[in-house]
């Protein structure tokens, strides 16, 4: 889920908050229901309401699908995201992984 959470309110990333709008724009345009659209996407009427209010990180392949539903391609549905920040927000978790140590031997 792509929030920050500040004293008990989340603040959801603006790039999930102008695409979720987007969608919703696009879907109304369509002249379909959440329903529908989730119908013809193959995803959960939640799972697109998420999408729109910011809440929800779809993939690439939902997105596609979700494009496929509306009769859109990628480039049409995101070209008008081509202002918003696109700088780290803090809200995904960092990396806190480290390689394994590699043990030395000596050569004889």
């Amino acid at each position: 889920m792509a929030t920050i959470r500040s004293s008990q309110r989340q603040v959801h990333a603006p790039i999930c908050v102008a695409l979720g709008k987007r969608i919703k724009q696009c879907r109304h345009e369509a002249n379909k229901s959440q329903e529908t659209l989730a119908f013809d996407a193959h995803v959960d009427r939640t799972y697109i309401s998420a999408i729109e209010r910011g809440v929800a990180n779809p993939s690439i392949e939902t997105l596609a699908d979700i494009c496929y539903a509306l009769n859109l391609t990628l480039v049409e549905l995101l070209a008008p995201l081509a202002d918003v920040p696109l700088a780290p927000t803090g809200a995904r978790r960092a990396n806190v992984a480290r390689p394994p140590e590699i043990k030395r031997q000596r050569l004889r």
